[in-house]
């Protein structure tokens, strides 16, 4: 059974978050949820994030990272190593996508393989111009004088 929620009363009171209604009601969204591999998401300062992947055997060759817009996409595909016959096979070794969604602002700053760890560094990055500013209300930078009712004028 899927839940539909009505954003009809926000839009009333809100400007430019469509795409924030969008990703709510996104069917994708509510698809089976795949737990590999597996990722914790820090927030590691005000403005700073830290995504970690645990890909052990994928080496920095084997994985690509992009981002499309608000969309970070990480991708790894193994090359196959014919040495041998496996007996077991523990580590997984198969392809995945993983797509996360990010806010606007919010950019890729560094990416790193460690011991089988892929960190991605994020940053929520907001221009001078996107931040608060005070509006001056008052005189108008065209020099003309304000206009005037005049009162009745009474001829002589």
């Amino acid at each position: 059974m899927r839940n539909e929620f009505d954003f009809a009363p926000l839009y009333r009171s809100s400007v430019g978050f469509d795409r924030v209604f969008n990703l709510l009601n996104n069917p994708q969204r509510l698809q089976a949820i795949d737990t590999w591999p597996p990722y914790d998401i820090v927030k590691s300062g005000e403005e700073d994030y830290r995504i970690q992947m645990a890909v052990a055997g994928f080496a920095e060759s084997d994985l690509e990272i992009t981002q499309e817009r608000n969309v970070l996409i990480v991708k790894g595909q193994k090359n196959e190593n014919k040495e041998g016959e496996y007996l077991h096979r523990g580590i997984a070794g198969r392809s995945f996508e993983r797509r996360f969604e990010l806010a606007d602002h919010v950019r890729v700053e560094n990416a790193s393989l460690t011991n089988g760890l892929l960190t991605v560094d994020l940053k929520r990055a907001i221009s001078e111009a996107m931040k608060p500013r005070k509006i001056a209300i008052g005189n108008s930078t065209s020099g003309q004088s304000p206009l005037q009712i005049e009162g009745d004028k009474q001829v002589a």
